[in-house]
């Protein structure tokens, strides 16, 4: 992939990750897919950053799949499962993903898009912004493990029904259906994600890693066990902890170190 399909920019501890297509609307190819995987691992190994924002260049977020590959790297079933597995290893890096991720989302957001913002922590959308997964319309499915993650950021009746009816809609839907947590006017989203990182970045990281966890965990029906349970309060044998009820008495800012 070329380094400049996909943009990364580092401030503080907050990075932004770019898809870098505008040309073609940010369309995810295989390239694209692997490189978002690759840098998603790689952020999640670093400990210093604080939140990561997703974004698309130009005025939109991501329109869907390349479907110039369709024909050659999707031709054949053994060829789209090979493809797949490409896309699950970055969905699947998305969902366990340790960092908070805030999407930022302009003009179309459409199949692998909506995908990549739904798997987001928190989703800010354009006023014009646009959203569906129309694959119906193109005869292919999106397999178990796809559908597994789309459920599991949605619920399985409002993913069924994007599917099923295969439609473009807009803003206002894409907030009732999930996808979206917050609207602001277009040309914004970005600035508003970067506000909304700069408030997480503020917090400790530890503890915004924590809830990320915790709350993935709590999606998996066996019981917690007693160390699960133990990690609960693992925070108050952290310097953090101490920073942040000392910056409360003494009513000043904490400054957070992670440890």
């Amino acid at each position: 992939m070329s380094a400049a399909a996909l943009g990364r920019e580092r401030q503080g501890g907050i990075v932004t990750v770019t898809l870098n297509r505008p040309e073609k609307l940010n369309v995810l190819n295989a390239d694209l897919w692997r490189g978002v995987g690759a840098a998603l691992t790689e952020l999640a190994e670093d400990d210093s950053i604080r939140c990561v924002i997703l974004t698309g260049a130009g005025n939109h977020f991501c329109a869907g799949g390349d479907i110039s590959e369709f024909q050659t790297l999707r031709a054949t079933p053994d060829a789209a499962r090979a493809y797949a597995k490409l896309m699950y290893a970055t969905l699947t890096q998305l969902e366990n993903f340790p960092h908070p991720l805030v999407a930022a989302i302009e003009g179309r957001c459409i199949g692998g898009g909506v995908e990549l913002a739904c798997l987001s922590d928190v989703r800010i959308a354009g006023a014009s912004a646009t959203f569906g997964v129309p694959i119906n319309k193109l005869g292919f499915v999106m397999s178990y493990p796809e559908i597994g993650a789309f459920i599991r950021a949605l619920g399985r009746k409002a993913a069924v029904e994007i599917l099923l009816e295969g439609r473009i809609f807009g803003v206002d839907e894409a907030k009732g259906y999930g996808i979206v947590s917050r609207i602001v006017e277009d040309g914004q989203a970005l600035v508003e994600a970067q506000e909304a990182a700069e408030r997480i970045a503020s917090g400790a990281p530890l503890v915004n890693r924590w809830h990320k966890a915790f709350a993935r965990r709590l999606d998996e029906a066996a019981p917690l066990t007693e160390a699960e349970l133990a990690e609960g309060f693992a925070c108050f044998d952290t310097e953090d902890y101490q920073t942040g009820i000392a910056a409360f008495v003494n009513k000043t800012a904490p400054v957070f170190k992670g440890i």
